[in-house]
């Protein structure tokens, strides 16, 4: 769970910082070159989801964000043994509680808050660093999964254990 702690904090302060440094240096809809054409700055307010669909429903957006992240914490910690879904879930947790905090706390008002988006590249929506940690963890979660790396690695090996199986001396357990 610490591991799980310390990447959500570090992704929520980079998050809110950014942001914070985005509405006091650039102007809305006006674009600056980051790296070249491949990154640029680009302040914008979004009241709906990942390419701005929802916008007509954000309160209904902000709750299943609160959910989600509610549904991570209790993942967490009911079946989280591994490192690597720890970071996982990190990155998910620290991103949608900094757009939690956007919706919640930003006007208009509360669960109607815009985010703040403020990163543009060709050719895809505007996004910020909370939208980064949110798609860098489900992608990760997604990667385990195929992989077939358990969430908790103790307790397949225990599972392994009880399963009553007799093996032959000679014979390696499968």
């Amino acid at each position: 769970m610490s591991v799980l702690g310390v990447v959500a904090v570090v992704i929520l302060v980079v998050d809110l910082l950014t942001k914070q440094w985005a509405e006091s240096t650039l102007e809305v809809g006006l674009q600056r070159p980051l790296i070249g054409d491949l990154l640029q700055l680009n302040l914008l307010y979004n009241s709906g989801a990942a390419w701005g669909m929802g916008a007509g429903i954000t309160p209904v957006v902000t709750s299943v964000q609160i959910v989600i992240a509610i549904g991570v914490i209790v993942f967490a910690v009911r079946s989280v043994r591994s490192p690597w879904y720890a970071i996982a879930l990190g990155l998910v947790l620290g991103g949608a509680l900094g757009n939690i905090h956007d919706r919640l706390l930003r006007a208009p008002g509360p669960f109607t808050g815009w985010v703040v988006d403020f990163l543009e590249l060709p050719h895809w929506p505007i996004f910020n660093v909370a939208d980064m940690g949110v798609t860098t963890g489900a992608v990760l979660v997604v990667l385990l999964g195929l992989l077939g790396r358990p969430a908790d690695p103790t307790a397949v090996t225990e599972r392994e254990a009880t399963s009553g199986t007799d093996h032959d001396e000679t014979e390696p357990p499968r």
